[in-house]
């Protein structure tokens, strides 16, 4: 994590033990409301749970191998420079690659609709077939 930490744009933060995440993950917040903006670093195979966002989000990739999938589509790989509009309440999840870590800065769009909506753990048949 060292190296890789290292060459992170923001810092990764401190680690983040949630149960809505599969594997280690850290968080630093960059801002508070009304606009929410943190940067997430995912340990290699380390994803969150399928969840909806009530007003939608944006995730900028910063460094690393990931994937973002919507249910009911396939997965996109995602790389440094890669962006994603996430609409609300589309269910979704997204995380790092089996072999690799992961960061990017994740966006709140209207946060004062509420919370994500967290839902069940990616099963390891869905996140298998990544590579």
């Amino acid at each position: 994590m060292a190296d890789f930490k290292d060459s992170l744009i923001f810092p990764a933060g401190e680690r983040f033990d949630n149960e809505n995440f599969s594997g280690e993950v850290w968080l630093k917040m960059l801002t508070g409301m009304p606009c929410p903006v943190a940067n997430v670093t995912f340990a290699p195979a380390c994803r969150n749970n399928w969840h909806t966002h009530r007003g939608g989000q944006i995730l900028l990739v910063t460094a690393g191998r990931g994937y973002y999938q919507e249910w009911g589509k396939d997965a996109r790989e995602l790389r440094a420079g890669d962006v994603v509009e996430i609409p609300a309440e589309v269910k979704h999840w997204h995380g790092a690659a089996p072999d690799s870590w992961f960061s990017h800065i994740a966006m709140e769009i209207h946060p004062e609709l509420g919370p994500a909506t967290w839902l069940e753990p990616v099963s390891d048949e869905v996140y298998g077939k990544l590579k």
